[in-house]
């Protein structure tokens, strides 16, 4: 089991076994951290992945076991028994692994465990044969929400706890305490899922996008055929081949011309009958200012509409609406012009751009809006080369997700027995903690913009000027 310790650089001591499943850009990055900030050994820790997918001097250097298979739905429970028991804890980095599945065996051999998105099996996110809704992360949140019954008090699994999902709902708690000090509305931090809601209401947060600028750059362009990023490709292509979605508030006057309802779960979001990588809005973030990203479906669109959620008996009375706005990298933009121009079929090659970047930052962070100061962007603009200093194996954007892994697996060690846990329902300083050493400078800043900025001076619109926030007056496809 786990015990926190004081030494120097270390947040918590861990004597069981680890297992890594997974190995792409996020476990390269994330191995290094875990060595360094969790008393454990290399002989305590097993990788099973696909492939090393370049990692193998690495594995090899630290000294860590590394079992070259694919977990799949036949074999995940013969590959994973023997490896994982009471008090170990398995680190879920993979694509296509379905994650219920993973929880599942966890709950059952009494092992901790963490993700950073929740997965199905391959096709979940594609098969033809499934309605658009059911190939949602709303869907799959609601399917990994089920086992909570279940297992309520059993050990702790961390649910979608990368930067985002993960970090983002950490930066939402932080953000609304600074524009709550900042707009003298009087407020202790609240200490129940309801205190957050009714301190959301307060402030008037109407509006809250996961804003984020990926200006990293290469010196090698992108070829055709080729896709280029700087994170995991293979997950990035798998969202953006979902429907875009977005919590929904109770502030909108009506769904999207192609907008639609779940007809099952707790309702906080809906989906567009379009893929995220067809979907742009507008948002903004302090060093870019205004841009189009687009909307890629995640956990924490559809997690933070729920949780910051107010209902009056059966009535929903408050809930701001989420998204994701993001502008990759400019060399994944166009990979994805390409993917997009073939419906979708990915390209056979991929390059992802970690030791060949030359310059550029990744500006993540969450943009809330709606309340008296109108804008309020707050969130970690880290650069290259300031990452390679942090941490090694890692760029701006693998960094970002790299830190709150750790922070997640910490929390875990030190809150044992909370079961089934999303973001949201973790402590937010706590993991802030963790994470700020590795996040670069961490800014919260005020602007007057809004969807409508610049807008109708060239081509007539239907504007509703009196409430900019409302999704339709800034929906771009």
């Amino acid at each position: 089991m786990a015990k926190k310790v004081h030494a120097r650089g270390k947040h918590i001591e861990f004597t069981g076994r680890m297992v890594m499943v997974g190995f792409g850009s996020i476990g390269h990055g994330t191995l290094p951290l875990i060595l360094k900030h969790i008393g454990i050994k290399p002989s305590q820790i097993t990788i099973i992945a696909k492939d090393a997918r370049g990692g193998l001097p690495e594995i090899k250097r630290y000294g860590v076991e590394f079992i070259q298979k694919s977990l799949t739905q036949a074999n995940h429970r013969r590959l994973l028994a023997g490896k994982l028991g009471k008090g170990d804890f398995l680190v879920n980095l993979s694509v296509e692994v379905a994650s219920t599945a993973l929880v599942e065996y966890c709950q059952e051999v009494g092992a901790f465990y963490l993700d950073t998105c929740i997965e199905p099996w391959p096709g979940g996110y594609t098969d033809p044969h499934l309605s658009v809704s059911l190939r949602s992360n709303y869907a799959l949140r609601e399917n990994m929400l089920k086992l909570r019954s279940k297992h309520q008090g059993g050990p702790t699994a961390v649910i979608a706890h990368g930067a985002n999902p993960g970090l983002v709902s950490h930066f939402v708690k932080q953000a609304m305490l600074n524009i709550a000090k900042d707009t003298g509305v009087k407020a202790a931090v609240p200490a129940t899922r309801e205190g957050w809601g009714q301190l959301a209401r307060r402030l008037g947060i109407k509006v809250i996008h996961v804003a984020e600028r990926d200006t990293q750059v290469s010196p090698k362009p992108k070829e055709v055929g080729e896709f280029v990023n700087t994170w995991s490709i293979d997950g990035f292509v798998s969202e953006g081949s979902q429907p875009a979605e977005m919590g929904w508030g109770t502030h909108e006057k009506g769904l999207p011309p192609d907008g639609a309802q779940h007809k099952f779960g707790c309702g906080a979001a809906i989906y567009l009958n379009q893929p995220g990588l067809f979907t742009r809005v507008r948002t903004w973030t302090p060093i870019e200012g205004p841009f189009h990203g687009f909307i890629i479906t995640h956990n924490e669109a559809i997690s933070l509409a729920d949780y910051f959620t107010l209902s009056e008996g059966r009535r929903v009375v408050y809930r701001p609406t989420v998204h994701y706005a993001y502008h990759p990298c400019d060399q994944a933009i166009m990979s994805m012009h390409e993917v997009s121009g073939k419906n979708l079929h990915q390209q056979k090659r991929q390059r992802l751009m970690v030791d060949e970047i030359t310059s550029g930052r990744d500006e993540l962070g969450v943009l809330l809006m709606g309340h008296k100061k109108g804008a309020y962007w707050y969130g970690s603009q880290l650069d290259i080369n300031e990452a390679r200093k942090l941490a090694p194996y890692n760029n701006a954007t693998s960094l970002q997700v790299c830190a709150p892994v750790l922070s997640g697996i910490v929390w875990a060690l030190e809150n044992p027995d909370r079961g089934i846990v999303e973001a949201d329902e973790m402590d937010f300083a706590r993991n802030l903690e963790i994470c700020m050493p590795y996040l670069g400078p961490v800014v919260g800043k005020y602007s007057d913009w809004t969807p409508l900025f610049d807008r109708g001076g060239l081509f007539p619109e239907d504007l509703d000027k009196k409430d900019p926030w409302q999704f339709k007056n800034f929906r771009v496809t």
